[in-house]
């Protein structure tokens, strides 16, 4: 027998231990080589940990124990064959071809095995059981097997048919109401959720943070996606989104307002010359704010291909530490749910945070004339240390006017009359 030790690997500097949120296989399966076999929670990111080895595995951990970096997490026995029956766990979208390659050794199926089966390849799931990784996520969003098609062998459910079905929503026959109980349950926050805790309280209690707010008029925006959408996305391959004008927005503002870009160390003020624009998008683990580097240089087809790119690693949990951390200002839009007005909290070291706000069309005076335009409120939550509140608001309404008036992105924010004039 040929035992493989697999420990954990550093998910980056400073990170000393990890959680093993879920083990994705169970103790005794057969696993292959780059197989995620467990999600680990840092203090940063949730990642995944690929088996280093193909053969049938041992846990050495459980759920929810806090491991050192570097310490064994399961054994590897390398020696064991391959079960006749086996099914790689690949991601939904890639089954068809995963299936195509796995048909090819039919004729090894007839030879005699050499080495019985293990007991896991003997394994078989009534219809609708969920896998150890689609059980942990159906718990945390109070979801019930009957709501779900399973799609794994033997219908057995997978993490990629609750995600999906999450994504879809789900009909109001499958919803199950209160369950008409008066029971509690503890359920143990996960270490990312924790540190998220104790950095949201520190910025509330180490910061002098304020909010200022203003509205802006999406009229303009709106025009030019209507015009060019189409056309942008067969050039680009990618959608017209609202993320990528006010990321450019905010660019052009934050270089004319240095100290919203700037952050407190020590004694010192940090300013940079760069923009790493840092954008709230929500993931089955809960928001992640991936980073967009050098936003500042990028036009708007290279942002939206990057928040796009960001997006969907968020989605299905491979965000590492590097991509974020290192921001330098930050974006969240509140109106993919609803949010009408909000104050949203600074994501440190950062000194300033964006907030978008859903669009409602509203009655407003226009060349004297009430008029009825699609409005959005925006808010700038700014630490007053650092940020004057002449620079916060002028720099809110920098966003303001080159949001109303899109041409000016094109311009580094200069009206284009006065580049033709040379002004």
């Amino acid at each position: 027998m040929s035992v493989l030790e697999m420990k954990v690997p550093s998910p980056g500097e400073s990170i000393s231990e990890v959680e093993i949120a879920t083990w994705l296989v169970e103790d005794g399966d057969y696993v292959e080589k780059d197989q995620a076999i467990a999600e680990v929670d840092s203090d940063k990111a949730t990642l995944e940990l690929p088996a280093e080895a193909s053969g049938t595995i041992t846990l050495k951990a459980e759920e929810g124990d806090a491991v050192a970096v570097g310490a064994v997490v399961c054994h590897i026995d390398t020696s064991a064959e391959k079960p006749a029956d086996f099914e790689s766990s690949a991601p939904v979208e890639e089954a068809a071809p995963v299936a195509v390659e796995e048909k090819a050794p039919a004729k090894e199926e007839a030879k005699p095995n050499p080495m019985p089966a293990s007991n896991n390849s003997e394994k078989t799931y009534a219809t609708g059981t969920p896998s150890v990784a689609a059980k942990k996520i159906m718990d945390e969003n109070g979801i019930s097997a009957n709501q779900l098609n399973g799609t794994g062998k033997d219908g057995r459910i997978t993490k990629q048919d609750v995600l999906a079905a999450m994504a879809g929503g789900f009909s109001a026959e499958a919803a199950q109401g209160w369950g008409g109980t008066r029971n509690t349950e503890g359920k143990k926050m996960s270490m990312l959720r924790r540190k998220v805790a104790e950095r949201l309280v520190a910025v509330k209690n180490e910061t002098a943070m304020l909010t200022t707010f203003n509205e802006v008029d999406m009229k303009p925006i709106m025009d030019v996606r209507k015009k060019y959408k189409k056309a942008f996305g067969e050039h680009h391959d990618v959608g017209l989104g609202f993320m990528s004008f006010f990321t450019k927005a905010c660019t052009e503002a934050l270089n004319l307002f240095p100290a919203v870009n700037a952050q407190i160390e020590g004694k010192e003020m940090i300013m940079h010359d760069y923009a790493d624009i840092g954008i709230a998008v929500s993931s089955p683990k809960g928001l992640m704010v991936p980073v967009v580097r050098n936003a500042e240089q990028m036009s708007l087809a290279e942002i939206e291909k990057e928040i796009k790119r960001l997006a969907i690693r968020a989605r299905d949990g491979q965000l590492t530490p590097d991509e974020m951390t290192g921001g330098t200002f930050t974006i969240t839009n509140g109106g993919v749910f609803g949010s009408m007005l909000s104050t949203p909290i600074i994501n440190p070291p950062q000194s300033a945070i964006l907030g978008m706000h859903n669009i409602v069309e509203r009655p407003v005076v226009v060349d004297g004339e009430i008029v009825i335009r699609p409005i959005m409120y925006v808010a700038l939550s700014y630490d007053h240390r650092i940020i004057d509140g002449k620079e916060s608001v002028s720099f809110l309404y920098k966003v303001k006017e080159m949001l109303e008036n899109p041409e000016k992105m094109i311009f580094g924010g200069k009206d284009p009359v006065e580049v033709l004039l040379g002004l």
